[in-house]
């Protein structure tokens, strides 16, 4: 699609054409798709005449047309993302149609319907912010607040990119509560859609030279490849543009066309109008840090620095991705896998020659296969790396040598290392609503605080003073938000969709579902013994596209039916192996008759701390459908420790209907009560 490649330049052919009521340039075989395409300047009214100026580079005449997917031509047709949205948020319908359906989504929004409701269809949006890193300034995170009660269903959800979700919109409000969003120094631009998405970072508030700019070059990244057009402006802030001035090393990279990566004269340089083939991701990390579960990106960036924590340069993995479809087995999750290293000064320009290498030969005839990880696995990291050194000019270095990567949750109290303190509260999968929302809300506006989101869907409080400490933790505490210490390990780790009863794409239930999951198989660790600061990595998706990323979780539960999931066991707890599938349909009311015996023959057949994971990888799987089979109940009890708790039913009832409030079992608040009395008689009670 580039306006010139290293590989081969054709004749220039600059068309000059005057359409009256043209809406865009149709493909023709004159151009071969690949190089088709090059510039669209058109007026925002699709009525009026417009001139177009469209360059195009063929390298051999070829009379057949690519066929292309049908999103491929409402973007071409779009004028850069305007038409024909502009006109369908005009209409009095409370819908709009689907190619605005489309071009809504790089805007930030999905169109949704409540499938809870029978009858006519509710419809109403998803807004999606952008927030490279996670981070939130004080003042948005407080209109973010506001505009959840006013305009949504009154609660904020954190994703698992790091962005905030406002779901209920209704269309006659959109562009209020858009508008008001990039007022106030946010934005949703390219949170959805065929681009780069949200850039993920560390969420940590550290002081240290590494995760500083480690931070920093996530957010230039960011800043390199979002669109350039405006249409965003002109459609939601009638073409106001509210923006801080670019670092001058961005700008730079964005124009730099020595190697072929641009589209001459158009307003988008490097999507052109077609953008990417499919969504696109990127995460920067720093060593041993997977927060970001950084091989699940099309772009994994890790900074190399030196003894004295010096950043020198950034290793990079390419072809992470994991959606996939149900019994489509050329569908698939892959891992990222090393391209190689280039000096810091370099990144930039090395994100930007992969992603034009996707742009170029990313399929746009069959969305199921747009993701970068199929191109690579069609081509091989060889081929893929040459490529790729064409548009960046020159060869990338050798992979430098990484520690063994870790899960940081980043909760708790942590110093800053620059006199301040920042607190990780764990949110279960996202949702702020009620009075833990109140209480939140309260907090940062009080204390005028910052705050970050991390890609564990839970929420940083920033630059805390210490003497701040005690009223900000009592009052947390209030609301529900403990430390984590007094948090079921289960829940720690676990993550969830949003699902039902709103996304389009869900089978099943995942966000409602899982509270109800985890406390089963919470008993279902205490009936065979297992301790309870034991855990697994759980992660539950209503559908096959993976947001929750399942497929890295020592069990996956995806969405396969009304009710059912599909089984997927062996990731890593740190993030670093991808999961199989072991079962299908498997219905939500029988999950203990599966998870039991492989719950009961790791305790009492794993290695010296070998992790569930681990261990269903090493028994195998046709090992482990056999002993689910023929599982008929431990024959005796296995630990000593499943102790009676309870001495009278009016007790248990009390504190089950305490429980019951804060979403657990009895015997999980009975424990956590007793912990946090036994630790407050010792030493040390309160914890980082």
């Amino acid at each position: 699609m580039a306006a010139s490649t290293p590989e081969a330049i054709g004749t220039v052919v600059d068309l000059k054409i005057r359409i009256p009521g043209f809406q865009g340039l149709r493909s023709s075989g004159l151009v071969p798709f690949g190089r088709a395409v090059g510039t669209f300047l058109i007026g925002r009214s699709a009525r009026s005449s417009s001139f177009i100026s469209a360059v195009s580079t063929p390298t051999k005449p070829d009379s057949t047309e690519v066929k292309r997917s049908k999103v491929e031509l409402f973007k071409e047709q779009s004028n850069f993302l305007r038409f024909p949205l502009n006109e369908e948020l005009l209409s009095e319908a409370p819908n709009i149609n689907e190619a605005a359906t489309q071009l809504i989504k790089f805007h930030g929004s999905y169109q949704q319907t409540n499938r809870d409701e029978r009858g006519a269809k509710s419809y109403q949006f998803m807004l999606r912010t952008k927030n490279p890193c996670g981070k939130v300034t004080n003042k948005l995170y407080l209109v973010m607040d506001d505009l959840a009660d006013e305009f949504g269903i009154g609660t904020l959800r954190l994703t698992t990119r790091q962005t905030f979700q406002l779901h209920g919109i209704l269309k006659k409000n959109l562009q209020t509560v858009m508008a008001t969003i990039i007022k106030n120094m946010g934005s949703t631009l390219g949170a959805c859609g065929d681009l780069n998405r949200n850039v993920l970072a560390p969420a940590a508030p550290y002081a240290k030279k590494e995760y500083v700019f480690a931070q920093e070059t996530a957010e230039n990244i960011a800043a390199l490849l979002t669109p350039q057009s405006g249409a965003y402006y002109d459609l939601w802030v009638n073409g106001e543009k509210f923006l801080s001035a670019e670092p001058p090393e961005v700008v730079k990279v964005r124009k730099d066309n020595s190697h072929g990566t641009n589209f001459v004269d158009s307003p988008e340089p490097i999507y052109g109008t077609q953008f990417l083939p499919r969504k696109f991701k990127i995460a920067v990390t720093v060593p041993t840090d997977n927060s970001v579960d950084i091989l699940t990106n099309e772009i994994g960036v890790v900074l190399v620095s030196a003894d004295d924590g010096e950043p020198q340069g950034f290793n990079i993995y390419v072809g992470g991705g994991m959606g996939r479809t149900h019994r489509v087995e050329t569908t698939f999750p892959r891992l990222g896998e090393p391209l190689g290293y280039v000096p810091k000064e370099d990144i930039l320009n090395a994100i930007k020659a992969i992603v034009v290498t996707q742009r170029e030969n990313g399929r746009r005839d069959d969305r199921k296969y747009s993701r970068m990880k199929y191109l690579i696995s069609a081509w091989g990291i060889e081929k893929f790396r040459s490529v790729v050194e064409q548009y960046y000019g020159k060869k990338f270095e050798a992979f430098r040598e990484l520690p063994e990567w870790e899960f940081k949750s980043h909760l708790g109290w942590h110093e800053q290392g620059d006199g301040a303190m920042f607190c990780g509260l764990h949110i279960d999968s996202g949702r702020i609503a009620g009075k833990m929302k109140k209480t939140l809300r309260e907090i940062i506006e009080n204390y005028n605080l910052n705050v970050r989101i991390t890609p564990n869907q839970n929420l940083i409080l920033c630059d805390i003073r210490r003497s701040w400490r005690r009223p900000i933790t009592t009052a947390l505490a209030q609301a529900g938000l403990l430390l984590p210490r007094y948090v079921d390990p289960l829940n720690i780790t676990a993550m969830a969709c949003p699902a039902l009863p709103l996304c389009p794409l869900a089978i099943t239930e995942a966000e409602r579902g899982i509270p109800e999951i985890l406390k089963r198989v919470r008993a279902v660790f205490d009936k065979v013994g297992i301790k309870y600061n034991e855990s697994i990595v759980i992660r539950v998706t209503g559908c096959p596209n993976g947001c929750a990323r399942p497929y890295m979780a020592e069990l996956g539960l995806v969405g396969d039916g009304p009710n059912s999931y599909q089984i997927w066991l062996g990731g890593a707890a740190n993030q670093t192996t991808l999961a199989k599938r072991f079962m299908d349909k498997v219905k939500v009311h029988d999950l203990e008759k599966i998870l039991e015996p492989l719950f009961y023959h790791w305790k009492t057949k794993r290695q010296r701390g070998e992790s569930f994971g681990n261990f269903t990888t090493r028994i195998g799987f046709v090992k482990l459908k056999e002993l689910v089979e023929k599982w008929e109940g431990p024959v005796e009890p296995v630990s000593r420790f499943n102790l009676k708790i309870f001495a009278d039913r009016q007790t248990f009832e009390a504190v089950a209907e305490l429980a019951k409030r804060q979403n657990k079992s009895a015997h999980q608040l009975a424990m956590e009560v007793i912990r946090d009395y036994v630790a407050s008689q010792g030493k040390g009670s309160e914890v980082e």
